[in-house]
């Protein structure tokens, strides 16, 4: 690992090589929407070492405005030009913790959440590695959401009109080194997906959002609109984020991996995955947290409702692909319930935080179900012992405002300003006449 000093020599050396003007620095609100201000490279030197200082009060679920003083400290590890802008006075980008005016992490980071909660799985022996499905959709402006194209999964020219936004994305994110795994187009006309190579959880998490402002930024470029509204399309799919996730120990061996097991899964694996199935419903404000995140969640459309564990059955919550021998390391767990529109931060250090909670607690896994749950009658799932994900943002709110394993990883900071704002966003919707009421109710009653 380079100093700090070599690191920052190394950025000054591209900033003067490649003729960088500005550079971005960058980090989220408590929902995940990516914040940045810019800086001229004259300023950089002093701004990485001291930070910059900007308004908390500002920043959604930060601080009041008699406590605003808040530093963007960069993190070296995370600097890359942003390929999308111009070739000449190119800008580069860098993303920030959130200092308190003292120099101690600001507890409202959700970076920092993450942060905490990977360190306790370090405790135990452990580091969490991350693979996650984005999906999204190409519209033809930002105004309505009006399909580009008619086609399905895994569909081509001519059905698939994107195929060269995609790889302008692509591309992008690679120069920024971003791995990629594949792209395709997805099930609803119009929706795609590009997958990312695994890493740890913190890169995954920048990544996420370096991943989604490629998206958007790119797509402008092509003159459409690209978005990560869950459901954006009544009718079809909508855009899920699955999670593949694991545990390996600190001397590289996949924690997950027990070549004598039936499912080739070891007892810290099949804990981790109790743990995820026990707190699934505690945790899902954070994996799906706004109204139209429940618009996804319903039955028929691919989108797990149900909290269950399976190995080839996509109907359930939580998969574990076949193992294939020889590839012990990518023994792992899909968690299918988040979306795209989350913050990853927060989401990863939940998801996390119920496995480690699992193996702590040393939790047995139910069997697999491999039927089609969709299919089943009620009282099928209740004699399976299948419960189901919150209907709703108001029911997810409750689950996890009575949940003391959220509020330990969240940290009161993040949590209360969580419940508070999800409370108002669910008020807010639910007070609304919306026009299907209107449709329905207006010329009937």
């Amino acid at each position: 690992m380079s100093s700090l000093e070599e690191k920052k020599q190394e950025i000054f050396n591209i900033v003067e090589k490649k003729d960088v003007a500005f550079v971005k620095f960058q980090f989220t609100d408590v929902l995940g929407v990516l914040k940045s201000f810019a800086i001229p490279t004259r300023e950089l030197e002093t701004a990485i070492d001291e930070g910059m200082g900007f308004d908390g009060s500002s920043i959604l679920g930060y601080t009041p405005i008699h406590e605003s003083d808040m530093i963007a400290m960069p993190d070296l590890d995370t600097f890359t030009l942003i390929p999308w802008r111009p070739q000449d006075k190119k800008v580069g980008r860098i993303v920030c913790d959130v200092l308190t005016p003292e120099g101690k992490p600001f507890e409202g980071d959700p970076r920092y959440t993450l942060k905490r909660t990977v360190e306790t799985a370090k405790k135990m022996g452990y580091t969490m590695n991350v693979g996650p499905e984005l999906e999204f959709f190409l519209f033809k402006s930002m105004e309505n959401p009006e399909v580009t194209d008619l086609g399905g999964y895994f569909d081509l020219l001519p059905l698939d009109t994107a195929e060269d936004v995609r790889r302008q994305i692509i591309f992008g994110l690679e120069s920024m080194n971003i791995k990629i795994e594949y792209s395709h187009h997805e099930v609803a006309p119009s929706q795609h997906e590009i997958d990312l190579r695994y890493t740890d959880a913190l890169t995954m998490a920048d990544n996420a959002l370096s991943y989604r402002m490629a998206v958007k930024a790119i797509a402008s470029q092509n003159d459409l609109y690209g978005t990560f509204m869950p459901k954006p399309l009544f009718g079809e799919n909508g855009s899920g984020m699955h999670t593949h996730q694991s545990l390996f120990t600190l001397d590289g061996k996949n924690a997950f991996f027990d070549a004598d097991d039936k499912w080739y899964l070891s007892d810290t694996g099949k804990q981790y995955i109790a743990g995820c199935l026990k707190y699934a419903r505690e945790i899902t404000l954070v994996l799906a947290q706004w109204v139209n995140s429940y618009k996804r969640l319903v039955p028929g459309y691919e989108a797990p409702v149900y909290v269950s564990w399976a190995r080839r059955n996509r109907s359930a919550m939580v998969r574990v692909p076949l193992y294939k021998p020889g590839k012990e390391k990518a023994t792992r767990m899909e968690f299918r319930s988040p979306d795209p529109a989350c913050n990853p931060y927060l989401a990863f250090a939940a998801m996390l935080s119920a496995g480690l909670t699992g193996i702590k607690e040393k939790l047995e896994i139910p069997d697999p179900i491999e039927e089609n749950i969709f299919q089943m009658t009620k009282a099928r799932q209740k004699e399976l012992g299948i419960g189901s994900l919150p209907a709703n943002l108001g029911e997810a709110i409750s689950e996890f405002e009575n949940s003391e394993l959220m509020r330990n990883t969240m940290g009161e900071h993040v949590f209360d300003s969580l419940i508070f704002l999800k409370k108002d966003e669910w008020n807010e919707y639910s007070i609304q006449v919306h026009d299907w009421e209107l449709e329905k109710y207006y010329k009937l009653l």
